[in-house]
């Protein structure tokens, strides 16, 4: 029914109610300002927007009349079947919120696709979270411990180049780390709860470190200037600041030789860190290439 109806209405009012949905889904609640900042409406097209959007879906929100706020309501069903890229595209660039219906590139275009996506109904559980600060209760499969119940407090989604992640304070080993979101099931939003401050965003310090990292081309590697080329490197060199957490998933998509003498020869390595003591306590320095932390070699 509500598919039918959607199919007569314009582009423009289409994309409206998709927004609707979007920011219901991911975030948890939808104001008439935001539909007002969004596409510049009058505050009467808002409320008739949202209106419409309530009478396609009654059961997908619900009316704090004290906050002035539609909220996400249990037995949520989407109208619209936006793929994961989008979403994620929209929650990570801010972009990409309307309709999501079939798109023409303007030139031919082909982009490797993730080995897997998440779960659209869990990655809500997780935005919905983040947004209103408050924890999430999961099953979690880790390779190490296998199945677990947890408590988690989650704050970022981090992109890894292969999938997603979200960063989180765990209750139960009462440290901050990475949870890949294809490995959470059963999550519950545990609206309300309180917070500790020590579980907070500002505590984790792998997340507040920002490293320097210079690159420069791979010694052993021909042809120096062709990378300088390939990375827009200034003066033979590649200025990176990155986020504790990240450094390390960034040097691996990169394929960047981390060793402290350059011992990686493939032809994938086409950069050096030049400063491998650069990442010195660096938690994610573990998945990068070649690099050995200083207490190991000694």
């Amino acid at each position: 029914m509500a598919i039918g109806l959607l199919q007569e209405l314009t582009k423009h009012q289409r994309d409206r109610l998709a927004f609707i949905e979007l920011r219901l889904r991911f975030v948890g609640e939808i104001r008439r300002q935001d539909l007002i900042s969004r596409f510049g409406l009058q505050a009467a097209a808002a409320t008739r927007d949202i209106g419409f959007y309530k009478e396609l879906a009654p059961d997908n929100l619900d009316y704090n009349t004290k906050g002035k706020i539609y909220t996400f309501r249990d037995g949520f069903k989407p109208i619209f079947d936006f793929p994961p890229e989008r979403v994620l595209t929209w929650l990570s660039q801010g972009y990409g919120d309307g309709e999501p219906a079939r798109f023409s590139p303007w030139i031919a275009c082909e982009i490797p696709s993730r080995l897997a996506h998440c779960d659209l109904d869990t990655l809500a559980s997780v935005t919905r979270a983040i947004h209103n600060e408050c924890p999430l209760k999961i099953v979690y499969h880790s390779i190490s411990s296998g199945k677990t119940e947890r408590e988690i407090i989650p704050f970022a989604l981090i992109d890894n180049g292969l999938r997603w992640h979200v960063r989180a304070f765990d209750r139960n080993t009462q440290n901050f780390r990475d949870f890949v979101i294809t490995r959470i099931r059963q999550p519950i939003v545990m609206q309300g709860e309180k917070v500790d401050p020590n579980e907070r965003e500002n505590q984790d310090i792998q997340w507040s470190r920002i490293v320097e990292l210079e690159l420069v081309p791979h010694p052993d590697q021909p042809r120096p200037e062709i990378t300088e080329m390939d990375y827009g490197m200034i003066d033979g060199r590649l200025h990176l600041k990155l986020r504790g957490t990240i450094a390390g998933y960034v040097l691996r998509k990169w394929c960047v030789d981390c060793s402290p003498n350059h011992s990686l020869n493939g032809p994938e390595h086409r950069l050096w860190l030049k400063d491998y003591l650069a990442l010195y306590g660096v938690e994610s320095a573990t998945i990068a290439p070649g690099y050995t932390s200083p207490r190991e070699k000694r």
